[in-house]
């Protein structure tokens, strides 16, 4: 949903207030000599306020009011009103000539998805709510505060992926996560969760084992978001903090299978457990690019958190060829998806990626992201 802003009349001209104190002069018959003789100010200074090229200070509103009647809160109120007309006129100027910015994001999907308003017939309304998406003041500000999110996408994927669409989806996740309530981060709850989240990885339906997820973790001090990602944009998930007792971890659901899902999920904790709280860290399916040793790490812990590795390796050494019915006894035994066993075998080339694919679960995600 677009996020409700209080709207205020805008209107697309402001006279300035010397408009108003030449005309109050007219009407009382009074020389703007005379007006500076009475309230004080020099007659240069109040023929600058006349002509708009100087304001009227609030000093300057109470000597009007005492000559002129009118209350020195309305001379205020229309100096604030004109300059700040003044400014978010210089405003939109200067946004209009950084149009070429908003070239970067994948704005049709953005409205689409109701994240923005379209207001593609005004270039520089457009941008504004872009930089109110973002939160930030202006293409510059954005800059410079995703420079140290750059370092996360150099470590992620190559140079070529698509920056705009990857820090839209980011973004995206950290206002869904923001809204989310959670106690403050405890890093033992949240490892003492880990045996019940992966007993929910034998429920076969997301609108079930997806709503406990999110409150197991909130209980730790863990929000969970789910925003489906862009075509081309290959992301996971990520994983960030959102403030010193606040992490998130946002998910993509890509693919149509959830041991990718429920790998990815682990993998994102593993991150929030063991790495600096400062950093970002995004996961991308990206074969090209050689994976940080902070994702090297990741991938180890949810491997060895979902299927123990003495415990794999001695039920592969008695069952060297598998079928679905040793599988599935193992998966029951370890307390896991038979699926999740299926994927780390097939990662492993211990079974052809086409063998006991029907043991994982498929989900429809699309509709599952359409109804919350």
């Amino acid at each position: 949903m677009i996020k409700k802003v209080k709207l205020f009349y805008q209107p697309d001209t402001v006279s300035p207030p010397g408009d108003t104190l030449l005309d109050l002069l007219e009407e009382r018959g009074m020389t703007q000599a005379e007006l500076a003789e009475r309230t004080g100010r020099p007659h240069k200074t109040i023929n600058e306020i006349i002509t708009g090229k100087a304001m009227i200070m609030p000093e300057t509103a109470i000597q009007l009011e005492r000559v002129l009647g009118a209350p020195a809160e309305f001379w205020n109120q229309r100096e604030a009103h004109y300059r700040a007309f003044l400014a978010r006129q210089k405003e939109l100027d200067n946004l209009s000539k950084s149009k070429d910015w908003l070239k970067q994001f994948p704005l049709k999907e953005m409205i689409k998805r109701n994240w923005v308003q379209d207001c593609k017939s005004h270039v520089a309304d457009q941008m504004i709510a872009v930089l109110n998406f973002f939160g930030v003041a202006t293409p510059e500000q954005w800059e410079n505060g995703w420079t140290k999110r750059r370092l996360a996408f150099r470590k992620a994927m190559n140079l070529k992926s698509d920056i705009g669409a990857i820090s839209v989806w980011l973004r995206q996740g950290e206002i869904e996560g923001e809204k989310i309530q959670c106690a403050p981060f405890d890093k033992k709850m949240l490892a003492i969760s880990f045996h019940e989240i992966r007993m929910l990885t034998r429920e076969n339906n997301p609108k079930i084992f997806i709503p406990k997820l999110k409150d197991i973790l909130a209980k730790s001090g863990v929000a969970t978001v789910f925003v489906k990602p862009f075509k081309n944009v290959p992301v996971y998930g990520a994983s960030c903090w959102l403030n010193s007792s606040k992490a998130l971890i946002q998910l993509s659901l890509r693919g149509k299978t959830t041991d990718k899902l429920w790998f990815t999920i682990f993998h994102e904790l593993g991150h929030i457990l063991k790495h600096s709280k400062k950093e970002l860290f995004i996961d991308i399916d990206n074969k090209l690019t050689r994976k940080s040793p902070e994702e090297t790490e990741a991938d180890e812990f949810a491997s060895e958190t979902l299927i123990p590795s003495e415990k794999l390796e001695g039920w592969i050494k008695k069952c060297p060829s598998f079928n679905a019915k040793q599988l599935i006894d193992f998966a029951n035994e370890i307390g896991i998806s038979p699926g999740i066993v299926v994927g780390r075998l097939q990662h492993m080339q211990h079974l052809q990626h086409s063998k006991l694919n029907n043991l994982k679960t498929k989900c429809d995600w699309d509709y599952l992201l359409a109804t919350q």
